[in-house]
């Protein structure tokens, strides 16, 4: 095996390769780029003119997409997975994964869209660098642009496996990329209606490349990850590296659920209270009058909408940042 292929054992150890460019027996080339980055490319002969953007680590402690991306990049490396897409393959917080911290002072996806250059530390500079990083590899004219940025939650969900669609507007979502998540295995689909500061929406708004979060089970160490089955996803993700598609991949949205965003529930201040249990799960459906949370200046969130559901509760997050998602089933998408 290519010894770039061990992208994620080079991460890790903290580990520059010495030799920055490989290629595979067919001529797949393989180049280091920074640390926790390596593109991709196959012969140009095999090119089918896709560009894919895998990230994983943006949050370091969420190691089963880590796991996920290193075994894929490791089957390029064996010439198992034979590439007719470009690749970027991203390992978003090193020095998190190391760790096994979710981050270190800051959420690194918190401080994408321009956003890290209001902030300062090793986090800032790394969401610049990784801002910089998918630039330059969508920077090439008449290519399709497809960007998974591979996460797990916190907490558990009543919706194990689901994706979030950035926003732009004017811009509609499109049909054929939502029935290829519902191949994957994603189950529902959060609809978002306004720009973002997360590395997706980064590159689905400022980029022009259609971009997801995936959300695929709760949050684990390395190696212990049996419970978070990501088969029906990592199937998809080796037909897209090989330029292969799923039988009715182009239309089929099946039992895909799709959800908008009703209310984002934003703390203010250290009074800030959120009234859910801790361990609540993601998805868990509350009732019209439930009182949600309370702020200074009797701020207060009383759920008044049918059908709503919240998702990433988290009443730790710093003053100013959102504290949880009211979502509500889509109506009336606009698809393309």
């Amino acid at each position: 095996m290519l010894a770039l292929g061990k992208l994620l054992e080079l991460t890790l150890a903290g580990f520059e390769p010495a030799a920055k460019i490989q290629l595979t027996p067919e001529g797949t080339r393989l180049r280091w780029l920074a640390e926790g980055a390596l593109e991709v490319t196959p012969p140009a002969a095999s090119d089918n003119g896709q560009d894919l953007l895998l990230s994983a680590g943006i949050h370091g402690n969420e190691t089963a997409p880590i796991e996920l991306l290193d075994r894929l990049l490791r089957g390029i490396a064996r010439n198992e997975l034979k590439p007719r897409a470009r690749i970027l393959f991203l390992f978003g917080n090193p020095e998190a994964m190391r760790r096994g911290e979710r981050y270190l002072e800051q959420d690194i996806n918190r401080l994408f869209n321009g956003r890290h250059d209001q902030h300062t530390g090793t986090e800032a500079l790394r969401a610049c660098d990784l801002e910089h990083l998918a630039a330059t590899f969508f920077n090439k004219p008449d290519r399709t642009r497809l960007h998974y940025d591979l996460h797990t939650a916190i907490r558990g969900s009543k919706i194990e496996q689901f994706a979030l669609y950035p926003f732009q507007e004017g811009r509609p979502r499109s049909q054929r990329e939502l029935a290829r998540l519902n191949a994957a295995g994603i189950e529902a689909v959060l609809l978002h209606n306004k720009s973002s500061i997360t590395f997706s929406a980064y590159t689905y708004s400022q980029l022009g490349a259609e971009a997801f979060t995936l959300e695929l089970g709760k949050a684990r160490p390395f190696g212990q990850n049996q419970l978070v089955n990501l088969d029906r996803l990592e199937q998809h993700l080796q037909c897209l590296i090989e330029g292969r598609e799923e039988q009715g991949s182009s239309a089929d949205l099946g039992e895909l659920k799709l959800f908008a965003v009703a209310r984002e529930v934003i703390k203010h201040s250290d009074a800030f209270r959120l009234h859910l249990p801790a361990d609540i799960e993601n998805f868990s459906e509350l009732p019209i009058g439930y009182l949600l949370a309370e702020d200074l200046a009797d701020t207060r969130w009383v759920v008044d909408e049918p059908g709503a559901r919240i998702i990433f509760p988290n009443p730790k997050v710093k003053n100013g940042l959102r504290a949880g998602i009211l979502v509500v089933p889509a109506e009336n998408v606009q698809l393309v």
